[in-house]
């Protein structure tokens, strides 16, 4: 998404208060002197001294890169990585391993949890065998239950759209296969799956206005409609008896799925993301109740099924799903390695992103990316024999996908929590309910904290920082962003950024930032997909981000202070 050029930054900053630019310009010439300054020579540019930091990170990071091999064998030689897989495991301690040969000190494995459950997919195939055979593209949601061998069963369109038209199917489902909502109509594509960032995005990110706090999730009428709707009928599927349940992938064609979770039945709530609502079970949680076998299709091949049923035809599919449960560990572990400091080693600068994937693909723009980035940057300072004054330490997390819950607990653990209690009516016996409120806890690594910076949107270069409201930092950044600007970074924007681990350091006032990248084919065709593979990379990209990372980190380490922290929101 993100292509500009020096002629657009310029205008940006001449028009904008918040500007692109690494640094500030000098004053505008006049027309005079603009004129006047044509008819002389032009200077040259500074010739760069290739001793500085900066400049041989950026050749380490362009010329001897290992950015591309640890990626490749991340996601093509180990695979997916689900939380509490064996796949993941095998991830933490090779992640592990490989920092220690590099030479990263106190390389380990750091439990946190328990989380749950592990799934490992063992077989699946799926097919229509009546009234002809159709092979099928579809993915099993993860912790879907196996299928016990073989089932052949009819299949039944539910189209309802509503709890009326929901009870036509009573008595109807039991021992089916259940195509699970309505037909997603396919629109032909007139615009590229693949963008990067132009000048009028890069734009309206540096202009943002200050982040809002305080703002909830699915609070509209319908969002609640929709949310209560989906419980209801998910239950009902099972109330009924179906054998099997089958989605449309919510988004993508021709034949990219996007997949995610098996669904358990949920008590409806009228506010389902309101503090009074019911917690909410996941299938990994072991207490979960028994569900059904969950997938998910190809939305041309569901949609043709449908066609089908509606044309009158009986349709029958075989679906053959075995899985295997992970039981024994039911710990998650985070992946944690470092560089030590010299004079300020007890402070900690951190980088990092999540190592944990779904399924369907292997993981490599979700966030295999970010995980090689981040340790090609801690392999570049290493080869370099640079000598940070802070230590730098990297975080490879797990259970991002199920709500940031690796880099949750290392931050709880180290740093400190948000702890909650209801408010009292006042000096009583009783306390009466009320809203909660949160205080902040703190263990003594708090204050001994700079700063930590993550990388996961995808395979995208870095095209600036989001500040995260943290205004504070604006200049310093500008200041760090300026040897990149040739390499396209140079935006920074005042906004949030949400979705990823740096929020977990933020939510208790740590400086904690994302890099804003391109957006390339994230959203369109990798993010949580059968196709988040490593063909989808862009090389180029991941090394000018590797360079980037490794250059703000040691800048962070090298300053006298620690990177100033806004303040805590209420």
């Amino acid at each position: 998404m993100f292509r500009w050029t020096a002629v657009v930054l310029l205008f940006i900053f001449l028009i904008s208060p918040v500007t692109t630019f690494a640094q500030q310009s000098a004053p505008l010439p006049t027309t005079a002197t603009t004129a006047a300054a044509q008819t002389q020579p032009t200077s040259q540019t500074p010739t760069k001294d290739p001793n500085d930091p900066i400049e041989r990170i950026k050749d380490e990071a362009k010329n001897r890169s290992q950015v591309m091999q640890t990626l490749s064998y991340l996601s093509d030689v180990i695979g997916p990585r689900l939380t509490a897989s064996p796949g993941l495991k095998r991830a933490n301690e090779w992640t592990r391993d490989r920092l220690t040969t590099w030479g990263l000190e106190n390389a380990h494995l750091e439990a946190w949890g328990p989380f749950g459950r592990g799934w490992t997919l063992k077989r699946f195939s799926t097919q229509v065998t009546e009234p002809l055979t159709i092979p099928l593209i579809a993915y099993p949601k993860a912790w879907s239950p196996g299928t016990n061998g073989p089932l052949t069963a009819p299949v039944v369109y539910v189209d309802a759209r509503d709890e009326t038209e929901l009870q036509k199917f009573k008595g109807k489902l039991k021992g089916a296969i259940v195509l699970t909502g309505r037909m997603r109509e396919v629109k032909a594509h007139f615009e590229p799956p693949g963008t990067r960032r132009d000048e009028k995005n890069l734009l309206n990110l540096a202009d943002a206005p200050e982040p809002r706090t305080g703002q909830r999730r699915g609070q509209t009428p319908e969002q609640r409609a929709a949310f209560a709707f989906a419980a209801k009928k998910n239950q009902f599927f099972h109330d009924e008896g179906a054998a099997l349940l089958v989605d449309t992938s919510r988004a993508g064609d021709g034949g990219t799925i996007f997949v995610q979770s098996a669904s358990v039945p949920q008590p409806v709530s009228a506010d389902p993301f309101g503090p009074n609502a019911p917690r909410q079970i996941q299938a990994y949680d072991k207490t979960a109740p028994k569900i059904i076998p969950q997938l998910v299709l190809a939305v041309e091949h569901y949609n043709r099924i449908a066609r089908m049923i509606e044309a009158g035809e009986a349709v029958k599919m075989t679906v053959d799903l075995a899985v295997e449960w992970q039981d024994a560990d039911p710990m998650a572990y985070n992946t944690i390695a470092e560089i030590p400091g010299s004079d300020l080693k007890h402070e900690v600068v951190m980088l990092g992103g999540h190592m944990d994937s779904w399924h369907a693909g292997t993981g490599a723009t979700d966030n295999g990316a970010g995980v090689a980035v981040a340790m090609e940057a801690m392999r570049i300072l290493k080869a370099l024999n640079l000598k940070p004054r802070r230590t730098i330490r990297i975080g490879l997390w797990t259970g991002e996908e199920e709500g940031l819950l690796g880099s949750k607990a290392y931050v709880a653990e180290h740093f400190g929590k948000l702890e909650t209690s209801p408010t009292t009516g006042g000096a009583t016996a009783t306390p009466s309910p009320g809203p909660a409120v949160a205080t902040l806890v703190t263990k003594p690594e708090y204050e001994k904290f700079s700063s930590y910076f993550n990388l996961d949107n995808g395979t995208g270069k870095i095209r600036g920082v989001y500040l995260q409201g943290n205004e504070s930092v604006r200049a310093l950044f500008r200041q760090w962003l300026t040897p990149f600007r040739d390499l396209g970074a140079a935006t920074l924007s005042i906004s949030n950024t949400g979705g990823t681990d740096h929020l977990s350091f933020d939510a208790i006032g740590l400086p904690g930032f994302q890099f804003i990248q391109d957006e390339i084919e994230y959203d369109t065709r990798t993010h949580h997909s059968n196709q988040d593979v490593f063909d989808r990379i862009q090389e180029d990209d991941l090394k000018q981000a590797a360079a980037i990372m490794a250059a703000f980190v040691y800048n962070a380490a090298m300053k006298d202070e620690k990177l100033p922290r806004k303040p805590m929101a209420k």
